[in-house]
């Protein structure tokens, strides 16, 4: 089901979002599914976070390069000393695109949808893409990092 992007000012955007207990919940599996369909609704979303949906859960969803990359309950471990400045949208900001400077590489650890402990490298959109999607999770939005 596609579900309605929630817009700041919204306050569940600076929410930080609670942790996930069972990541193989039907309740979960579904929220994945949706955000997903969602995405694929707002055609060219690279990423979005449950809180986006009205769901206050440590979950996003990143497409990339034809990849789905499903994190539940994910962290940044690492990040790049070098970083770099690039312009970001966000679908919680219709039309409105800022220049933000991120680190150029991060390790993030998650869970995937089946429960199982994953850690990802990633360099450059993607690695943007994390950090952008784990900022919605804890409350951050990209306008706080202009």
């Amino acid at each position: 089901m596609v579900l309605p992007i929630i817009k700041y000012p919204d306050p569940i955007l600076k929410k930080k979002a609670e942790e996930i207990k069972d990541p193989k919940s039907p309740e979960i599996r579904e929220l994945v599914l949706d955000i997903i369909e969602t995405m694929e609704s707002n055609g060219n979303a690279l990423g979005l976070a449950a809180p986006q949906v009205g769901r206050s859960v440590r979950l996003c969803v990143i497409i990339f390069g034809g990849k789905k990359h499903i994190l539940i309950n994910p962290e940044i471990k690492s990040k790049s000393l070098r970083k770099e400045v690039m312009e970001e949208g966000c679908l919680s900001f219709p039309e409105e695109f800022f220049m933000i400077k991120r680190h150029k590489k991060v390790k993030v650890r998650a869970l995937d949808r089946h429960g199982k402990e994953i850690e990802i490298k990633a360099e450059g959109m993607l690695a943007r893409a994390f950090q952008h999607e784990i900022d919605h999770l804890n409350g951050i939005l990209f306008i706080d990092r202009k």
